[in-house]
């Protein structure tokens, strides 16, 4: 495994004898390397007792989350610094989060964080891509957009790394695409790209919708044409029975039996993956049920939220429950790029949404036995500046500008223990003053917590193998 502290791109080594094993298990079975690094990391594989399958979801909080204003209050430093919330305290005694942050205050026992994240970048679009990626350097030909030269990012990697179960894809996006470096799958090739459920409007307003919200308060909008949320439909389409579908499906079958003898170009395979998931989407009751968040139950309903929050939250649920090994939400649409008005939309829009939804995620995983098995992660881009700032020209108010220099983590689930606290930030929350962690960190335990093998890797469309892992996973959290 690589140090904490490397950021490069290495090729892993392999002895002789390794290269001919594989290379004997290719000529029998087309697998390649990291094919093989796969079957190593499988359950049974190794010496040690199975793990059972884990799941992640990872909450992306688009537009920066301020650490002062959720899980890093600083109420002993100077009002420019400490800003206008208070802290309270946790069930976990002498652990203090934002005020605002009841439900999950309560919920202490099942959840750990992270206070000393820190990346190079205080741009959206570098630092998002930075966690998206797990990686703290840029891919050589960055560029604002996706393009199959990026790194690929961490939903990808576990998308091929995890195994697929009850012949669902192994990862799936949701409800709204970012569309940054990162995204994608980039050099491992577009057929590794996650299945992206679109759910959610491209509506430009920030918030939980239907609360919908303009950072400057400019003249609101609402959504048209789209619903809250809206997962996909799953119906049958007309004059196509059960039965029908059935014999169609044991035709194509046959027909596949003999595509396997073929090479496969990524656009091929990623054809073969999402008909494969849909053909399953249709014949099971179970999942089928699973997307219609319309009859869920109304009290699991208003737990989660009746809004895009706590729908999206939910339907990640579900997904895991089905055997989705990761789950990335984008939970904010830039809601939490708070530049001005910001304790004011926090106070009332953004924090009280997230506080239900994320407890209401906690105790619904739990309620089905869930919880252990799945980590949760929330984080976002970067954290905000130590000191509170004023932009007039754009915003009544104040708020706190970008800063990749800190920010917290959230974990929950799959583990943690709870009330754990992993790093420390200086008196103002500026910069990590204990035990830095970085994007390769937070990669490396979200890949630990799916069972990933630590010597595991990749190969590009060249062939070229790469490691998964570019850090240890952060110490402490389990």
């Amino acid at each position: 495994m690589a140090s904490s502290s490397s950021s490069e791109l290495r090729h892993p080594n392999f002895h002789r004898r390794e290269f001919l094993q594989a290379g004997g298990l290719a000529a029998l079975g087309g697998l390649s390397m990291s094919d093989v690094a796969t079957l190593r990391a499988a359950p049974g594989s190794s010496s040690g007792p199975p793990r059972r399958p884990k799941s992640v979801i990872y909450i992306v909080l688009t537009g920066g989350l301020a650490q002062h204003e959720s899980f890093d209050p600083k109420p002993e430093a100077s009002a420019d610094v400490r800003g206008e919330f208070g802290a309270i305290e946790t069930a976990t005694p002498g652990l203090f989060i934002s005020e605002h942050l009841p439900k999950l205050a309560a919920r202490s026992e099942k959840w750990a964080l992270c206070r000393s994240l820190s990346h190079s970048w205080n741009e959206h679009i570098q630092a998002t891509s930075m966690m998206l990626t797990g990686r703290s350097i840029l891919s050589p030909s960055f560029s604002r957009v996706p393009k199959s030269t990026d790194f690929p990012g961490i939903t990808s990697v576990a998308g091929r790394m995890v195994p697929p179960r009850n012949n669902l894809p192994s990862a799936a996006v949701l409800p709204y695409s970012i569309d940054t470096p990162g995204t994608k799958a980039g050099m491992m090739g577009a057929g590794h790209d996650p299945w992206f459920l679109k759910a959610a409007s491209d509506c430009k307003w920030s918030g939980a919708c239907p609360n919908c919200w303009d950072h400057q308060r400019r003249p609101q909008q609402q959504h048209t044409g789209w619903p809250v949320f809206q997962a996909p439909n799953l119906r049958l389409p007309d004059g196509i029975t059960q039965p029908r579908l059935d014999r169609r499906k044991s035709l194509l079958q046959l027909v596949e039996q003999r595509q396997r003898t073929l090479g496969q170009t990524d656009a091929v395979t990623s054809m073969n993956n999402y008909r494969t998931g849909a053909l399953s989407l249709l014949t099971s009751g179970k999942v089928r049920s699973a997307f219609d968040i319309e009859s869920e139950d109304p009290k699991t309903l208003d737990d989660y939220g009746r809004n895009l929050f706590g729908y999206s939250l939910l339907f990640s649920a579900r997904l895991v429950e089905l055997g989705v090994g990761m789950v990335q939400v984008n939970l904010g649409r830039g809601g939490f790029d708070t530049h001005g008005n910001a304790f004011d939309h926090l106070k009332n829009l953004m924090l009280p949404p997230t506080d239900q939804a994320i407890a209401a995620l906690i105790d619904d995983l739990d309620s089905r036995g869930l919880l252990e098995d799945t980590l949760i992660v929330a984080a976002g881009e970067f954290g905000r500046t130590p000191k509170i700032t004023r932009l007039p020209q754009f915003y009544e108010l104040p708020g706190r500008d970008h800063w990749g220099a800190v920010q917290s983590v959230f974990f929950a689930g799959g583990g943690v223990q709870g009330g754990a606290v992993v790093g420390k930030s200086d008196r103002h929350g500026g910069y990590p003053k204990e035990a830095k962690q970085t994007p390769e960190n937070l990669a490396a335990t979200i890949y630990d917590a799916l069972g990933i093998n630590p010597q595991a890797t990749w190969n590009d469309g060249a062939g070229r193998p790469y490691h998964v892992y570019h850090a240890n996973p952060i110490a402490g959290l389990v």
